[in-house]
């Protein structure tokens, strides 16, 4: 009897087990990321001597400044539960904009002031069609990234402005590629901005509303959120982050393009998802975004280090991404074991 005792006593056991790894597992949204981020810094700084100087990371933060920037208006839209695909496409006609206004003669605000203005009017317009309209969100941003993209190329007929020799230009030049003391102006910038977000994800009411759209709209419109003026509000403020970052872009290669690397989105998209926030919404942070925006960053630096071949990034930032989801799959399915043993008697 006591042997048929302990042979049926050995599943239970084995899901016990199953189950404590998949706690382990859902043990906080970037955790895992900011673990591998060690990890890769370790293992570079071991191998490769010019990974841990100060001009080296410089070149880091510079080379990501755009992706975190893009980054945080992405990180509110997946919030809510959508994505927007246009936000490269945005950035590319926003950064016409600036250039082609100082071409006109104005001063480097001005024509800044008025490229994030037309960055947030462009996300204004996915809002709208996504939130009043209630088009889906990918039809409308896929839709918008060939149309905005399409507008940069018409703006000049697809040649670069070139604002090396423009003097109202050289302020905003010098202020991107700038360093006060021994920090590059793009960190502190990026990092009051995140600091801003920060602030108004965690403490505000559009924070919170932010997180309640994105976990169950029906239960947020229940509750007195109006869901439709919050799809817009969010993508207007993605809209105003493509703005920024067309800025710091223009200013970093003292240039307005409108061919914008094809692979931005999908680095931004890559970083936000990364960093632990939920491709489904309700779930995620703007502080995991920073660190996968960094974990993306070092790794692309390691691999220049190294001498792989540039076309391996996309095959490495793409197994990375995947498996990041999957892992967030894997968390969920953990935190809903959870929610189920304590709701059990």
């Amino acid at each position: 009897m006591s042997q048929r005792g302990a042979v049926t006593s050995e599943p239970p056991q084995r899901a016990g087990a199953v189950r404590r790894a998949i706690r382990r597992a859902s043990f906080g949204r970037y955790t895992g990321v900011a673990v591998g981020l060690v990890v890769v810094c370790v293992y570079l700084w071991l191998t490769e001597p010019a990974f841990m100087t100060w001009s080296n990371w410089e070149n880091i933060i510079r080379g990501q400044s755009v992706v975190a920037i893009l980054a945080i208006g992405m990180t509110v839209v997946v919030l809510t539960g959508g994505i927007d695909l246009s936000i490269a496409s945005n950035a590319a006609a926003s950064a016409m904009v600036l250039g082609l206004l100082v071409q006109d003669g104005w001063d480097w605000w001005s024509a800044s002031l008025a490229a994030i203005g037309a960055g947030t009017a462009l996300g204004l317009l996915n809002g709208v069609l996504i939130g009043f309209a209630r088009i889906p969100f990918f039809v409308v941003t896929l839709g918008t990234l060939s149309i905005f993209q399409s507008w940069a190329l018409l703006a000049t007929n697809g040649e670069t402005i070139s604002l090396f020799s423009y003097e109202k230009f050289t302020p905003l030049e010098k202020l991107i590629n700038g360093s006060t003391g021994p920090f590059p102006n793009l960190l502190l910038i990026v990092g009051g901005l995140y600091a801003v977000g920060i602030v108004l994800l965690r403490y505000t009411r559009f924070g919170r509303s932010v997180f309640a759209v994105g976990s169950n709209p029906e239960a947020a419109r229940l509750s007195g959120i109006k869901v439709s003026v919050m799809l817009v509000s969010v993508y207007a403020l993605c809209g105003l982050t493509a703005g920024l970052g067309s800025v710091a872009l223009t200013g970093r290669l003292t240039a307005a393009g409108p061919n914008i690397d094809p692979n931005l989105m999908l680095t931004v998209v890559a970083a936000v998802l990364i960093g632990g926030t939920a491709f489904t919404g309700g779930d995620g942070s703007l502080v995991g975004t920073i660190v996968g925006v960094l974990f993306l960053g070092v790794i692309q630096n390691g691999l220049s280090l190294s001498g792989v071949s540039t076309f391996w990034q996309g095959t490495v930032s793409g197994t990375i991404l995947i498996a990041a989801v999957g892992i967030g799959v894997i968390r969920d399915y953990g935190w809903r074991i959870r929610l189920r043993e304590r709701r059990a008697p």
